[in-house]
């Protein structure tokens, strides 16, 4: 029920900052991009679409298949989808030009939070970038912030759970700065109730 939710509602929502992402990044045609805790592997479609080489990984198998059947069905090469956890990514180190995730952060207990993050420092090259999508903390008060609470509570308990100790962290700002990154540029969407960060290692 929830991939199906995910498919028609939550990818059709974000289509303009996955189309966005590559621009703001400042990726590039034959850069290799991996996207953390992908889902049904929307963001690394739009990167493949201007050249990127592309991987995505999640720990859901039913979120992979729906991924790979997108990628028989389009008949792309050039990128790739493989069910595994973000906390032990199976990439040699300095393997990606850039690394991505999206939303992925607030859905899990935080310590894990440093742990994912870790490992994309880890697999990222040493000029490359890491690319961080989710919650504006503190939320915005408007009518987008009011959806975005019904969605999070509506996909579980722990899940809702875990959202609300994201906020309670204080949100990306706080994650970059407790794991050694540094913000290069940001930007928001959906009426500052999305932040977008570009960050490198210090």
């Amino acid at each position: 029920m929830f991939i199906f939710n995910y498919s028609t509602i939550i990818d059709p929502l974000l289509q303009g900052i996955r189309i966005y992402t590559p621009e703001f990044s400042g990726m590039k045609k034959g850069d290799k991009v991996l996207d953390v805790c992908c889902g049904t592997g929307d963001q690394a479609f739009h990167y493949n679409r201007i050249g990127i080489e592309a991987a995505g990984i999640d720990l859901d198998p039913k979120m992979i298949k729906v991924a790979e059947k997108r990628k028989e069905k389009y008949n792309l090469s050039n990128i790739s989808f493989q069910v595994s956890d973000a906390k032990e990514l199976p990439f040699k180190d300095a393997s990606f030009d850039f690394v991505s995730i999206s939303f992925g952060l607030h859905e899990i207990e935080r310590e894990e939070r440093d742990k994912i993050i870790s490992e994309m420092k880890r697999v990222v090259k040493k000029e490359g970038f890491l690319i961080f999508i989710d919650f504006q903390v503190p939320l915005p008060k408007n009518t987008y912030s009011y959806f975005g609470r019904g969605i999070e509570y509506f996909a579980g308990k722990n899940h809702y759970k875990y959202f609300k100790d994201y906020l309670l962290q204080g949100g990306l700002p706080v994650l970059l700065a407790k794991n050694k990154l540094k913000e290069e540029k940001r930007d928001y969407f959906l009426n500052n109730l999305v932040i977008i960060v570009k960050s490198k290692r210090i």
